[in-house]
C-alpha cells in the first residue's frame, strides 16, 4: 500500500507545501510551491491555495528557509483552491502575483505564454495549457527538468474539464503541447496541483491522452446507444443520461462533477 502524499523537498530547488485541503475533486489538498535556486535570497511560490492561516504560515516559513523572501506568487489558474490566498499572501510578504488573467495580477506584471520568469538565477518557462480552464497555465522548470501542471496533469486520478470554462478540445491540443515540450527538453518528471510528483512525464502524458481517447470514445457509444443525435441544439440537456452509462460504476456522489466533464464531451463531439 503506498504511503500518503505529504508533500516535502524536490530536487536542490522545490518544496511542495500540502494545503489541508483535502476532498474528493483537491485529493490529498492542493499542492503549493516553494521554488528558489540555491544560495538566492528570493524564491517563487506558485499557487498559494486557500485561505488556511496555518497553510499560508507554512508557505511563507518554507520561502524563507529557502530564500529568505518571496519576489512573486505565480498561479497556474483561477480556482479558488489555487488562487483564493495570492492576494494575501503576496500582501503579507511584499510581493506581486502574476497570472494569466489580468483580475488575478497584483502590480504590474501578469503571465503569457512564452514569459520565462527569472529571478536570483531560477528559470521558470510558462507554458499556456487551456482546457481545464481557460487561463490554466504550466511551468517548466528546466534546472530540475521538472513540468509544473497546475490542474492539467494531476499525481492521481483524471483531470476535470468542465462545460463551460473547460474545454476539450483546447485540453487536447495542451496535452499534446505538454508531450512534445516534454519529449524535446527530456523532462524527468511532473509537479502537480494536486497529488505526488509523478516520474517519466512523457510516459503519464501518453497515459492522459490514451485515457481522454477511450473516455471520448464511452461517451460518443453511450450517445449513440441513447438514440442522442450530436447535431441536437439540446444534446448537452441528456448529459445525465450519459453519465449514468458511462460511470454506471462510480460512486453516484461523483456524478454531477462526471456531468460537466460529459458536457465538455458532447460539446466537443458536436464540434
Amino acid at each position: 500500500m503506498s504511503s500518503a502524499w505529504v508533500g516535502g523537498a524536490f530536487g536542490e530547488r522545490g518544496r511542495c507545501v500540502l494545503a489541508d485541503n483535502a476532498s474528493p475533486m483537491t485529493l490529498d489538498g492542493t499542492n503549493t510551491w516553494v521554488l528558489a535556486e540555491p544560495g538566492a535570497r528570493r524564491a517563487l511560490v506558485v499557487d498559494p491555495g486557500p485561505e488556511l492561516v496555518a497553510h499560508l504560515d507554512a508557505v511563507a516559513g518554507a520561502a524563507e528557509e529557502m530564500a529568505g523572501s518571496v519576489a512573486a506568487v505565480l498561479l497556474t489558474h483561477h480556482h479558488a483552491d489555487h488562487a483564493e490566498a495570492a492576494r494575501t499572501f503576496a500582501e503579507r510578504v511584499g510581493c506581486g502575483v502574476r497570472a494569466l488573467d489580468p483580475a488575478l495580477t497584483l502590480g504590474d506584471e501578469g503571465l503569457a505564454d512564452g514569459d520565462v520568469v527569472d529571478v536570483d538565477g531560477l528559470e521558470l518557462h510558462v507554458v499556456a495549457t487551456p482546457g481545464h480552464t481557460a487561463d490554466s497555465l504550466s511551468f517548466w522548470l528546466p534546472a530540475e527538468r521538472a513540468l509544473l501542471t497546475g490542474d492539467t496533469v494531476l499525481g492521481r486520478g483524471t483531470t476535470m474539464v468542465a462545460h463551460p470554462d473547460g474545454e476539450l478540445g483546447a485540453y487536447l491540443g495542451s496535452l499534446e503541447r505538454l508531450h512534445a515540450l516534454a519529449s524535446e527538453v527530456g523532462a524527468a518528471s511532473v509537479w502537480p496541483g494536486h497529488g505526488p510528483v509523478l516520474a517519466s512525464a512523457v510516459d503519464v502524458l501518453d497515459a492522459y491522452r490514451a485515457h481522454r481517447v477511450d473516455r471520448l470514445e464511452q461517451v460518443e457509444q453511450a450517445a449513440d446507444a441513447l438514440g442522442l443525435a450530436l447535431h441536437d441544439p439540446a444534446l448537452l440537456d441528456h448529459a445525465r443520461d450519459v453519465v449514468e452509462v458511462v460511470y454506471a460504476d462510480v460512486d453516484p456522489v461523483l456524478w454531477p462533477a462526471a456531468e460537466l466533464s460529459v458536457r465538455a464531451q458532447l460539446a466537443y463531439l458536436a464540434g
